[in-house]
């Protein structure tokens, strides 16, 4: 199976300090203090969304082709939310929201196998410390 990599450095303090997160094959991207508290650039929360809304929307797709039903197109958002926690900070909630376009699909059969990828997609499972990961999924017309 594959291996995936990627890396990621901090030059200086907290508050003043800069870094940067490189996957191995996308560009390098930048992130401060700013970017993750004050929502200024890219940060690390919001490449954890990126890769849970990337596994979800694929792994979708597969559960949608097994069914019988193979999807036009599958588009997924996740809001990552970060929190105080004691001294430190916790991903406290990822909400997924997906929209599908799949012509004469069941709405709750749809429901049925979104909620399963939810709970069946690596990422998701790599994130099960995550107190509370919500899913909004929904048809739309192409």
């Amino acid at each position: 199976m594959a291996n995936s990599k990627a890396t990621a450095q901090w030059d200086g303090s907290i508050k003043t300090g800069k870094g940067v997160m490189k996957p191995s094959h996308a560009a390098e991207i930048p992130f401060t203090f700013g970017s993750r508290f004050e929502g200024q650039l890219s940060n690390p929360e919001e490449l954890i969304g990126a890769a849970l809304a990337g596994c979800f929307s694929m792994a979708l797709s597969l559960g949608l082709e097994q069914a019988g039903a193979p999807p036009r197109v599958i588009r997924t958002t996740a809001d990552v939310r970060l929190d105080k926690d004691g001294d430190g900070f916790a991903i406290a909630a990822i909400e997924l929201t997906t929209q599908a376009v799949v012509p004469g699909l069941d709405p709750a059969k749809f429901q049925a196998i979104a909620e399963a990828t939810k709970k069946a997609c690596p990422v998701s499972k790599a994130l099960a410390g995550v107190r509370n990961i919500s899913l909004k999924a929904s048809l739309t017309s192409p």
